[in-house]
């Protein structure tokens, strides 16, 4: 339980409304910052401005996923009001409050570092990440069956990663029939591939690799479809981005040559927001009741 925790609940979507029941559920204090256009009424929470907060009383602050954006400024869709998480508030808050998120930036980074609050990234986590690609496959397979004129089966894919995503991806892509070839740089991931009783490739031989493919299913966060690369490819391939933005591929090339490429991160907030919600507040949930239990036992 978390009885006697006070959180703050800044901005989000769809996924934020499952962490707050579940937390609102197990006895904590939920402030909702950024949700006067939410119908939705939860028991244990209220509405509250910001600027009407005291921040001298709050345990954690939940930001959403993408967490801020380089000014600060947290993304929600039940508001029209511009909600920002400022060094100000930080400094309000008790030292031992714990700011969540999915992921980070500079501008996150350095107010929590300047106040030396701790900042959980919440999609660095292992079990978060496998967890997110259950829906992130389906999501891919879904814009995959939406996005071209061919089956998946017998259709000739690339995924480029070996990384949580790319891995499950990769699997349930050939489980559908699809021929499947995957890019790493590791040997590790090289043996891993093989496996898997996938076709493994460097991805240092990456233009060479794409000359005979129907999908790219790119999860490196790092612009590896570059020009060079997109200039081998068929002209009917369909590139899927997954990387964070702004991705992994040279958009506008791709656009230029008429191959169609889309930018596809967060897909799970996007396909299945309640179950991407619950993902995030059963690990929350844990954590929270982990930062509670350390701290009372100081205070004991």
């Amino acid at each position: 339980m978390l009885t006697d925790m006070q959180i703050v609940a800044m901005g989000g979507d769809a996924r934020q409304l499952e962490i707050i029941k579940k937390l609102t559920e197990l006895d904590a204090k939920i402030l909702l910052a950024g949700f006067e256009q939410l119908d939705q009424p939860f028991s244990g929470a209220v509405k509250e401005k910001v600027q009407d907060i005291d921040f001298s009383e709050i345990d954690a602050i939940i930001l959403p996923v993408p967490g801020t954006d380089p000014e600060g400024a947290v993304e929600t869709i039940f508001s029209n009001e511009k909600i920002v998480l400022t060094e100000k508030i930080l400094h309000r808050t008790p030292s031992h409050c714990t700011v969540y998120s999915g992921i980070s930036n500079s501008y996150l980074d350095q107010i929590t570092e300047k106040t030396q609050r701790k900042l959980v990234k919440l999609f660095e986590r292992d079990d978060v990440a496998i967890y997110n690609s259950i829906p992130t496959v389906e999501g891919t397979i879904m814009m995959a069956i939406q996005n071209t004129d061919i089956t998946i089966h017998r259709s000739s894919i690339a995924v480029l990663g070996l990384g949580r995503v790319g891995m499950s991806v990769a699997r349930s892509f050939s489980l559908l029939g699809a021929k499947v070839k995957v890019g790493a740089r590791k040997s590790e991931h090289i043996a891993r591939i093989t496996e898997m009783g996938l076709e493994p490739f460097h991805l240092s031989d990456l233009r060479n690799e794409v000359k005979d493919i129907d999908i790219c299913i790119n999860t490196v966060p790092h612009l590896i479809v570059n020009a060079a690369v997109i200039a081998q490819m068929p002209s009917h391939t369909l590139i899927i981005d997954l990387a964070s933005k702004p991705g992994g591929t040279d958009f506008r090339y791709a656009e230029k040559r008429g191959i169609k490429a889309l930018l596809a991160p967060g897909l799970p907030g996007i396909v299945a927001p309640k179950t991407a919600g619950q993902i995030l507040a059963n690990v929350l949930s844990q954590l929270l009741s982990e930062d509670l239990a350390s701290r009372k036992g100081n205070e004991a």
